[in-house]
């Protein structure tokens, strides 16, 4: 069967899954249910799987969702600890002394306080954190997702301490060594790095001022572009303080540190020029009353509509919580504490070779595939046992909670936890069925790589242009610049050495991968729902793709551009 057959074959779960969410509008604990049932049929029929593999799949998929869902609860939790100590209505306080400008509140919290948290920690953490902070500042509740699905993206390539790049390249460690004559590997990262940060850099300067023009023309009273775009002197010099050190520390260090450092070093920075009213605009741009927004841009939980809010504590016991993930998240991920090895692999949950010897009893041929189908949780490296949950139990010490607050705290959070339950499931179910089709009876490539090579086949000399689209799709499919890496390495080198490209253009057309995996992650369904449950928006996920869609897009032709130039104009 030919790839291009395969390829349209491979997106038609894709399809059933946008069709039902974002043209039905259907919510994604309806719609993924059966976009899973669509891809484990296609599974079965045409790349031939057995339906044991099918089911080892599911249940790779179930475990690495109740991962995803500790996260997603932990976030919540914290959320609604910080609600009942009354932490929040004092973080409100402050943020409105800092500026009660929700532009400048969106920037603050949304972009940097974000790419920080992704530095850390990644794997959708600065969602779960930064929205519901955000909610409780009187945003809608969509207006928040979208703003931090969105943000989410020029960081993400070196999230997690550099993970995207340093374990999504691994794949190209040696060819990539033996191609540029080096013999240390960190060489190789760090050039995929300082690419990766040209490709970024225009986004970085542009996506701030386009958000906020996005935010004042879609969720504002006046729904104008022109409010927004009001405080384009604000976001340039916001975007200054993120770009310098994370310029730096890409091309003086690697790729461990850039988001972390220049997110943390950034932030500092803004918060203080913005105490002291640089560049800050003269006028105050507010959302309209509650009352007065679209239905649907609220859900489960209602945006804060106070006007005058009481400060229960200081400031700093305020943001505690906060300080205290980032303290414990820099403290476990960054290497050089060696805390991260003590706590990594000591409590973890799964299984390995799932159902491999049922099926080698069973006589299943090609059963050796079911090696790899293996998932576990590492439960105290998780960022939803720490720092998450760690810190919500000790904000319950530190703001001196009653028992009915902490129960209220915790009976509501699990309360939300139903919906995204059912549409994670069914969601990286699907993402392991994607992974799993490159292990088939038929001898096909796998549903991403029928893709991905139709794609390229169909692009020729314009690939370096399309490159990172390559990048979104792994990301839209797996929910991670990580796995999408790992996915696409190994074809994006291969792709450049079929163009004729010299090792440089190899290095560009991966960088191009990486970010276009970060850039993915805005429309990716499981980033989205994951967005919905800490926002109470689980059935609204349609409606948010399709915000998210046009910013997806509008990255993609900088780094297109500037991918093509550093190819064919050096």
């Amino acid at each position: 069967m030919s790839v291009e057959l395969l390829a349209l074959f491979a997106i038609c779960p894709i399809l059933v899954a946008l069709v039902l969410m974002v043209g039905l509008r259907w919510p994604s604990t309806r719609a993924m249910p059966l976009a899973f049932l669509t891809g484990a049929a296609l599974a079965m029929g045409v790349w031939k799987m057995p339906a044991l593999q099918i089911s080892a799949l599911f249940i790779e998929g179930v475990i690495t969702a109740v991962g995803v869902l500790i996260i997603v609860f932990g976030a919540l939790l914290i959320y609604y600890t910080m609600q009942e100590s009354g932490a929040m209505e004092t973080i409100q306080a402050g943020m409105t002394k800092i500026s009660p400008d929700r532009r400048i509140q969106a920037i603050i919290i949304g972009f940097m306080f974000a790419a920080f948290i992704e530095g850390a920690a990644g794997f959708g953490t600065p969602a779960a954190l930064a929205a519901p902070l955000l909610l409780g500042l009187g945003f809608p509740p969509i207006c928040a997702a979208v703003i931090c699905l969105v943000f989410n993206s020029v960081p993400v390539t070196f999230g997690a301490v550099g993970t995207p790049v340093l374990v999504g390249f691994k794949s190209i460690e040696a060819i990539a060594m033996q191609a540029a004559g080096v013999t240390d590997p960190a060489l190789v990262y760090k050039t995929i790095g300082e690419y990766a940060t040209l490709m970024h850099l225009p986004m970085a300067f542009i996506l701030p001022i386009f958000m906020l023009g996005f935010m004042t023309r879609f969720y504002g009273k006046n729904k104008s572009w022109a409010e927004g775009f009001a405080a384009w002197k604000y976001c340039i010099m916001a975007s200054i303080c993120f770009v310098i050190p994370y310029l730096a520390l890409a091309w003086l260090v690697g790729p461990e540190l850039p988001s972390l450092l220049g997110g943390i070093i950034g932030l500092g920075i803004l918060v203080v020029l913005t105490k002291n009213g640089v560049c800050v605009p003269k006028t105050v741009w507010t959302f309209d009353d509650p009352e007065n927004w679209d239905p649907n841009w609220t859900g489960e939980i209602s945006a804060s509509n106070v006007t005058e809010f009481k400060e229960h504590m200081s400031q700093t016991m305020a943001w505690m919580p906060y300080i205290l993930c980032g303290l414990l998240l820099v403290v476990t991920r960054v290497p050089a504490f060696h805390v991260g090895a003590l706590i990594k692999g000591t409590v973890t949950v799964g299984l390995t070779d799932i159902l491999g010897l049922k099926a080698a009893m069973a006589g299943i041929a090609g059963y050796e595939a079911f090696k790899g189908i293996s998932a576990s949780i590492d439960l105290l490296w998780l960022p939803g046992t720490i720092p998450f949950i760690l810190v919500s139990l000790l904000t319950i010490v530190m703001h001196r909670m009653s028992g009915k607050a902490t129960a209220t705290a915790w009976g509501t959070a699990l309360a939300k936890m139903k919906a995204p339950t059912i549409a994670l499931l069914a969601a990286v179910a699907l993402v392991s069925i994607f992974k799993g089709s490159a292990f088939n009876p038929a001898g096909y490539v796998s549903m991403p790589m029928a893709l991905a090579k139709t794609i390229a086949a169909v692009a020729g000399n314009a690939w370096p242009a399309l490159a990172s689209y390559a990048g979104g799709l792994g990301a839209f499919i797996t929910g991670s610049n990580t796995v999408s890496d790992m996915l696409f390495a190994n074809f994006q080198w291969d792709t450049a050495t079929a163009l004729g490209y010299d090792m440089f253009g190899h290095y560009i057309i991966v960088a191009a991968q990486g970010v276009g995996g970060a850039m993915g992650n805005m429309i990716c369904v499981h980033n989205i729902v994951a967005a919905c449950a800490v926002c109470g928006l689980i059935g609204k996920e349609g409606f948010i793709l399709k915000r998210t869609f046009w910013p997806f897009m509008l990255y993609s032709i900088p780094v297109g551009i500037v991918a093509s130039v550093l190819i064919f104009c050096r």
